[in-house]
């Protein structure tokens, strides 16, 4: 059951799917009926308000539309369930699109979500992405919230700050002995093999910048995996920036080591989500400031320490 006008749930679908036939897939119509209704809609409002290519994107007029569609869909929830109890076919689960980056995702934030599913049947659709970029997907509309590095408001966002994520330089044993004996230098930071996540991810550079200011164009590999990243560290793939929070077992057991004990990256973190009134959006930011406690580091000087 749905109160949304069919076009605008069409809409909402084709850009949260990707594609008109994965759209037409979730809502049980065919790509025809989808196209259809989002080509009424476009003739309705007078724009284009999706790219037709893979993955289907939103125009500018598209993004304004998708950030009140997501909006209207988690309200439309939230007003189905309050009919529940007394006809069990108005029941819907509240679906939350949230931003998060991967680090936060392997680490301290699925117990909270677990949490609310098991407490109220909330649903989540997560999307990684950098914690420097993840703002971006509430700018397009994309998402309800993101845990982001940005502590200025997206237009029409309110913003809580969680906390920092300690970010240590690690390598095996191994690789350090090989490439580090002579310490963290110019030269040997230009030399040894480095991890990157992905073409996004700075932290790698921002380290050795706070070591060295010289222009250095050290061997690259990129692991797309927060828990891959520590792996391929402990194996001797290259030195990375790695989540204190995913350390402790890794340490412990001597597979990989700090390059440098008294030298990190404090990366503060912030939760941003749209400014509306919604009881299911209120208790996931609870969930996620409860879970920040424990899961990151509390500091007032959330600079890089060197």
């Amino acid at each position: 059951m749905t109160l949304l006008n069919p076009q605008l749930t069409a809409f909402a679908a084709v850009l949260a799917e990707g594609s008109f036939e994965a759209a037409a897939r979730r809502l049980s119509l065919t790509p025809s009926a989808i196209s259809q209704r989002i080509k009424a809609l476009e003739d309705r409002l007078g724009q284009v308000l999706v790219l037709r290519r893979l993955p289907c994107q939103a125009t500018p007029a598209g993004q304004r539309l998708l950030r009140n569609a997501q909006q209207l869909q988690l309200m439309e929830a939230e007003t189905l369930s309050e009919f529940a109890a007394t006809d069990p076919a108005n029941r819907a689960a509240s679906t939350m699109a949230i931003a998060v980056n991967a680090d936060s995702l392997a680490s301290w934030l699925l117990p909270a979500l677990a949490e609310l599913h098991a407490r109220h049947g909330m649903l989540f659709d997560i999307r990684t992405e950098d914690q420097d970029h993840s703002a971006d997907l509430l700018r397009d509309g994309s998402v309800l919230g993101a845990i982001t590095a940005d502590a200025k408001p997206v237009q029409g966002c309110a913003v809580k700050k969680l906390g920092v994520m300690r970010y240590v330089p690690i390598a095996s044993p191994v690789f350090v002995e090989k490439y580090f004996n002579d310490g963290l230098t110019a030269a040997t930071l230009g030399h040894a093999p480095m991890l990157i996540f992905n073409r996004r991810d700075d932290l790698q550079t921002r380290f050795i910048r706070s070591v060295s200011r010289a222009r250095l164009t050290p061997p690259i590999h990129y692991v797309p995996s927060s828990t891959a990243f520590v792996e391929a560290a402990a194996l001797g793939l290259g030195w990375a920036m790695a989540p204190a929070a995913m350390l402790a077992a890794p340490l412990a057991s001597g597979v990989v080591q700090t390059l440098a004990p008294e030298r990190w990256l404090d990366v503060p973190m912030y939760w941003q989500h749209w400014t509306i009134r919604s009881p299911a959006l209120n208790l996931l930011t609870e969930a996620l400031l409860r879970a920040a406690t424990t899961g990151l580091q509390i500091s007032r000087d959330t600079k890089q320490r060197h």
